[in-house]
């Protein structure tokens, strides 16, 4: 998965602001050891902590700037850019829900993504001032919050009308990101393809 993530990375090269060719997802149940998969991570690749409300999650963020600024990976926070603010993150990624406020969020030198499940809602987001939307599900998925995939095709669909990066995110993992090399990607971003 890093390799194909790598290989969209290079094709999407230049771009203002730079964005990482792999994002990584927390998520407290399917990730469990954060810290862990983030020291695995390759240089140039972004952690997305979504705290979800734990109650630790300034400190935990704190651990995962540090953690970031020593293996050369960015931080963006979920939905919260005051924590962003706080602990010296990288940008912040944005529900779907709050894609309309990105340019509101913006910061000097941030990265600000948003989650999209459709076409509309990648504009949306795009239009509102994102810099990339992370397009889900892809591929079917764990996640408790999937719905029904799009499938490859649909994705590169989708990704030529969206207006901007794209990245993909649900159920990619080494052997379904190959298939999406030809996509028209900005990037790849998984959960558990890249725990520990």
């Amino acid at each position: 998965m890093t390799r194909a993530a790598q290989a969209i990375g290079r094709r999407a090269a230049g771009r203002n602001p730079p964005l990482p060719p792999l994002l990584f997802f927390t998520d407290p149940a399917r990730t469990p050891d954060i810290e862990a998969a983030a020291r695995r991570l390759p240089r140039g690749s972004a952690i997305v902590y979504r705290t979800f409300g734990a109650p630790d999650a300034e400190a935990r963020a704190r651990r995962l700037a540090q953690i970031a600024a020593a293996r050369g990976l960015l931080l963006l926070i979920g939905a919260d850019a005051d924590l962003a603010a706080r602990v010296g993150a990288d940008g912040v990624h944005l529900p779907e829900r709050l894609a309309g406020r990105a340019r509101r969020l913006r910061r000097p030198g941030w990265i600000v993504t948003a989650a999209a499940h459709s076409a509309w809602a990648a504009r949306r987001g795009l239009a509102a001032g994102a810099d990339a939307v992370v397009v889900s599900a892809v591929f079917p998925s764990n996640s408790p919050s999937a719905g029904a995939p799009l499938g490859q095709l649909r994705l590169a669909r989708l990704a030529r009308v969206a207006g901007g990066p794209v990245y993909a995110l649900g159920g990619i993992n080494d052997e379904t990101a190959r298939r999406l090399l030809p996509a028209g990607l900005v990037g790849l971003a998984a959960v558990e393809a890249l725990r520990t």
